[in-house]
């Protein structure tokens, strides 16, 4: 049985993004009933928050998995006002606030951003990961909805071995529960910061560069059914991400990065 809290107090009424919240103990999905609610007059915005996910899904068809009430699991669905071309853009600004409002809620830790939009810790432990989902139509983009998942309470020593290996917690860093309710609240504040900024046509590029885990780094990246290998070189001002590979340097628009290299050791991303 997971605890009683207020999402409530996590909304600002008047926000564009996070007016209000709507929390389900359990749903399939909380990116599915996002954009569901863009069909009200009053749905985007609306952010969805679940204690558990019966059909949860990360990139690629890949499945969240996360105990009922520990971590956080949030969407945001919105009309963006951005042409097809930056569409892109939305996925690292959405990376940047999730990893802003980590940070604050982990004071002290210093945690980066691996492509596309992974949160990650400075020895590559993963924290939070995003689905944002967008929906082009007649030269613009319709819709999207901004997927949010964090390792909050979910100690990384009561994680499975195999994903143990491979992520943490906020709490493992605060060396207590951290406040779900609160870490919402923040989030939806700096997504909403975020997502004004980039429609008024100021880029996060920079800013997500400076974020960025993996330049330099050997890495390997799963695009479709094939891997691409080579070393991170940068990312470009649309969001790609450079490699420099046997063939020569390529910029990749989507991808999952898969292991990274240092040196001689190699983390499952």
């Amino acid at each position: 049985m997971t605890e009683a809290l207020d999402w409530n107090a996590a909304a600002r009424p008047g926000r564009r993004l996070g007016h209000a919240v709507e929390h389900h103990a359990s749903i399939g999905s909380t990116n599915d009933r996002a954009r569901e609610l863009l069909a009200a007059a009053s749905g985007e915005g609306v952010a969805v928050v679940a204690d558990h996910q019966a059909a949860g899904r990360g990139r690629r068809g890949r499945t969240w998995l996360s105990p009922a009430g520990r971590n956080l699991l949030a969407s945001v669905s919105l009309r963006p006002v951005l042409e097809p071309g930056r569409a892109g853009l939305l996925g690292i600004a959405a990376a940047l606030a999730v990893r802003d409002a980590c940070a604050a809620a982990a004071p002290g830790e210093v945690l980066g951003i691996r492509w596309p939009n992974d949160v990650v810790t400075a020895g590559g432990l993963k924290v939070a990961g995003l689905l944002v989902e967008t929906t082009l139509a007649a030269e613009r983009v319709a819709d999207a909805v901004v997927g949010v998942g964090i390792n909050v309470n979910w100690r990384r020593a009561e994680m499975p071995e195999e994903i143990a290996a491979r992520a943490t917690s906020l709490a493992d860093f605060a060396g207590s529960d951290v406040d779900r309710v609160g870490l919402l609240g923040e989030l939806l504040f700096r997504l909403d910061v975020e997502v004004a900024a980039l429609e008024a046509g100021r880029s996060p590029v920079d800013r997500f560069r400076e974020a960025s885990v993996l330049d330099g780094r050997g890495i390997s990246v799963e695009v479709g059914d094939a891997v691409v290998e080579g070393i991170a070189a940068g990312i470009t001002d649309d969001g790609a991400l450079l490699m420099d590979t046997p063939a020569g340097r390529v910029a990749l628009g989507v991808g999952e990065v898969v292991a990274v290299r240092d040196l001689a050791a190699e983390v499952p991303a």
